[in-house]
């Protein structure tokens, strides 16, 4: 165990010479995904009240080719995933010129942790009717983190996990490897405050400039883990909100998460409703989203994606049984949310079926967007890649443009470049409302004007395109107006 290893040490071995080095409190962060790496960044621009960085940081990943390309992207002062966010962009160039923020693969680095964030994925099989919950990836992790941790060293998750993990999981595993060491949960402390990362324009404001929820194992722990938040944290504007346990903390994740997916889910029934009644659902939202307590209401869209509003819904049903041991309790919103969520772009699809008469074989439909959501890069379980998997297993040819997405790994394949050739499609399905797509020419339409449009961003009305300049070939998801 490299107990007597420095932050400049960690430095070095990467290649590089901190030329500015200073000793400060030391984050360790656990994961360079999405969430991970902002929070890397965001811990590592913390100034003082006198303008004085308030920690060094330690990104640290998998020896594996995807975590090693993370490692080098953030060492090379280069944001890992692609992103919008200038902010953000600029913010980790300054953390390179700063010499203040490391990432590695050598776990040992968790033994200079002051504080270690654990940002890895847990995942569940939502698609199960009966998910079943597996703590293997974050009981791993979490054994890295207590072979190397510190006495007094505080360990903040942040990853969405089900209610009960950090006490009936993660203690348990923390107590077993600390008494090897000859150490116990009272050398260490423990807290749960979880991440509310939206991906976009605004990616690190939204761990900068936002509210965090949070409770520790005990007091000192709380009262640790909000000295901690507060120095990275707006707290003058964005308060911090202290819960009685840290099973609270993660309820309140998979709470807002399910009150979210319940929203989104409840629309789909009316986006049906206003087509077959010929109405525009759009206006009618934009109506009712003018009384302050539903001005929250979700639009249509292709569908659900991401990482968190696709599975978090089943966390908490898993959980009771899997963790708690309490049986026979059902869930219907939750769990008819994640199953209506999962299964929309099926109604999309539908629409495919019926402008070709039920027969899309060697089609050729060009899908305008492929991540989960708008100004983003992220595919994962995006409700594209369920569409263009219904189109193929129904014969039709897919290809897609995305500014944000070279490659789709989900599909294999690559985006096509500008400029597009229209005259080559069947069919053109707008699923995101990327702000290139919103300034899109979309007057190369008028090369094919047998082009079939489906848009289920309402991306062309948005842009003040004439549904009388399409006609019949044109579909609006949740608008059934002729």
């Amino acid at each position: 165990m490299a107990t007597n290893r420095s932050f400049k040490d960690i430095f070095e071995s990467q290649g590089r010479k901190p030329e500015k080095y200073e000793e400060r409190p030391i984050v360790c962060v656990q994961g360079l995904g999405f969430v991970g790496s902002a929070m890397a960044v965001a811990t590592s621009i913390a100034k003082s009240d006198s303008s004085e960085l308030n920690f060094n940081v330690i990104g640290i990943d998998l020896d594996t080719k995807l975590g090693n390309e993370r490692i080098d992207a953030i060492n090379k002062g280069k944001f890992p995933f692609n992103t919008n966010d200038e902010f953000l962009k600029k913010s980790l160039e300054d953390a390179y010129e700063q010499h203040n923020l490391i990432a590695t693969s050598d776990e040992s680095a968790f033994s200079l942790g002051d504080v270690i964030i654990i940002d890895i994925h847990l995942d569940i099989d939502f698609y199960d009717d009966r998910p079943i919950l597996d703590f293997s990836t974050l009981e791993i992790a979490i054994e890295s983190i207590a072979k190397h941790i510190k006495k007094g060293a505080l360990i903040i998750v942040e990853t969405t996990v089900p209610p009960g993990t950090c006490e009936k999981v993660i203690v348990p595993k923390l107590e077993e490897i600390l008494a090897k060491r000859k150490l116990s949960l009272d050398d260490i402390f423990l807290a749960h405050s979880y991440e509310r990362v939206m991906p976009g324009d605004d990616y690190l404001n939204s761990i900068i400039n936002f509210w965090r929820v949070f409770s520790g194992m005990n007091k000192e722990s709380s009262d640790l883990c909000e000295d901690f938040l507060s120095k990275i944290i707006n707290i003058d504007q964005y308060p911090l909100t202290r819960l009685s346990s840290m099973t609270s903390s993660e309820t309140a994740k998979v709470l807002e998460n399910t009150y979210r997916a319940v929203n989104i889910a409840l629309i789909d029934e009316w986006t049906k409703y206003a087509e077959l009644v010929g109405i525009d659902i759009f206006e009618i939202v934009d109506a009712i989203r003018k009384r302050p307590t539903h001005s929250n209401m979700m639009y249509p869209g292709l569908g659900v994606g991401g990482y968190c509003l696709t599975k978090d819904s089943s966390f908490a049903p898993a959980a009771l049984e899997q963790v708690f041991g309490h049986k026979n309790k059902d869930f219907p919103f939750s769990n008819l949310s994640r199953i209506t969520n999962n299964n929309m772009p099926l109604h999309a699809f539908s629409h495919t079926l019926r402008v070709f008469d039920g027969d899309i074989k060697n089609k050729r439909v060009l899908i305008f967007g492929v991540s989960y959501r708008q100004d983003v890069g992220d595919t994962r379980f995006s409700p594209s890649e369920l569409y263009a998997k219904e189109c193929l297993k129904h014969g039709a040819n897919i290809e897609y443009f995305d500014p944000h997405v070279e490659f789709w790994t989900e599909l294999n394949i690559s985006s096509i470049e500008q400029p597009i050739n229209f005259n080559s499609y069947h069919l053109l399905m707008i699923a995101v409302s990327h702000k290139e797509f919103k300034d899109f020419d979309y007057n190369l339409l008028d090369i094919n004007p047998s082009l079939i449009i489906i848009d289920a961003a309402n991306l062309l009305a948005s842009i003040g395109s004439s549904r009388d300049k399409y006609g019949d070939r044109l579909t609006i998801l949740g608008n059934g107006q002729k």
